[in-house]
């Protein structure tokens, strides 16, 4: 599952270059601390993506710490890029396989 896990969040920090949604500027501080879900008080999903979604799940892996066993951001990523103006869908197909990740057999 790593190596599946691993390869995913290649694809997916890949498309979003692709999409010009990988930001240089990291959120502040504050914006990082938010207790609330994808941080949606803090900064818009992508960022979400990009400065804690993909950091961490990148820990577990290079720590070989153990994975979550239940991962479901497909709901909150379509209803979160449903009005961008970018082409998304290549981006949630992605975003798919990585909650297929985790779905127990």
């Amino acid at each position: 599952m790593s190596d599946s896990v691993a390869w995913v969040l290649q694809e997916m920090t890949a498309e979003l270059k692709a999409l010009n949604m990988w930001s240089a500027q990291p959120p502040s501080a504050e914006a990082m601390a938010s207790t609330a879900p994808f941080c949606c008080d803090s900064m818009v999903f992508e960022q979400w993506l990009q400065f804690v979604l993909i950091p961490r799940m990148q820990a577990l892996l290079d720590g070989d710490l153990p994975l979550p066993t239940d991962v479901n951001i497909l709901p909150m990523a379509e209803y979160a890029l449903a009005n961008r103006h970018e082409d998304v869908r290549l981006l949630l197909f992605i975003i798919g396989r990585f909650d297929a990740c985790f779905q127990s057999n």
